[in-house]
């Protein structure tokens, strides 16, 4: 029976029927074991923590925080979240909210990836990525430009991570950190409470570890 003195903290990644749902699920499945063992050993205060996989909408909105991945067309993903009725109550969420990959980019007004309209959420557009005759999609690890933005709390500047895209958002007043393939691109935006990552956290080792682990104690 659980003890009525603990905090429950829920972080709820939502089901957009995407294939990376799994990693982002064990990825963060990680990050909750070992603060979970670091809490066990200093003796902090007693903190019930869920990790939960979901489209239904009263679980997304009374969540602590919430995960919007994405990996494939921002058209299909556009349909599926309108189909599952989430597109407004995504864009009315007060919690922190982190966009990967796809994810980020539904975040943004349009995408030129089927010149669909997105969530609107941050105002800036998806176009193709110019990579300056380097192959596309830029595929593997690349380095960071950090900003001092809470996502990237331990993170330097120049810290490696994995990227697969063919699409970027421009730097902007939004962009949280920058990264160079043939030109320099957003490599994370941020508004208010909506953060998005184009790079893949769950796959960027201990670097992507660091990442999720700043998104989760966010509150």
């Amino acid at each position: 029976m659980r003890d009525s003195s603990e905090i429950i903290d829920t972080t709820v990644i939502i089901d957009t029927g995407c294939a990376n749902l799994n990693s982002v699920k064990f990825a963060c499945e990680r990050v909750l074991a070992a603060e979970f063992t670091k809490e066990f050993a200093t003796g902090a205060g007693k903190q019930a923590r869920q990790l939960i996989v979901s489209c239904d909408i009263n679980t997304i909105r009374a969540a602590t925080r919430v995960i919007l991945p994405g990996v494939g067309s921002a058209t299909a993903a556009m349909r599926q979240l309108q189909a599952k009725d989430l597109c407004q109550l995504i864009a009315e969420l007060k919690q922190p909210l982190l966009g990967i990959c796809l994810g980020m980019q539904l975040l943004t007004e349009f995408s030129s990836e089927g010149d669909v309209a997105c969530l609107g959420i941050i105002p800036t557009k998806i176009n193709p990525l110019q990579a300056d005759n380097l192959p596309v999609p830029h595929m593997g690890w690349n380095q960071l430009s950090v900003s001092s933005h809470p996502l990237f709390r331990g993170v330097a500047s120049g810290s490696f991570v994995y990227f697969v895209h063919s699409f970027a958002a421009p730097q902007s007043n939004f962009t949280l950190a920058t990264c160079h393939y043939g030109q320099e691109f957003s490599a994370a935006i941020g508004r208010d409470n909506f953060m998005g990552v184009q790079f893949h956290p769950e796959k960027s080792a201990l670097v992507g570890e660091q990442i999720l682990r700043n998104f989760m104690e966010m509150n």
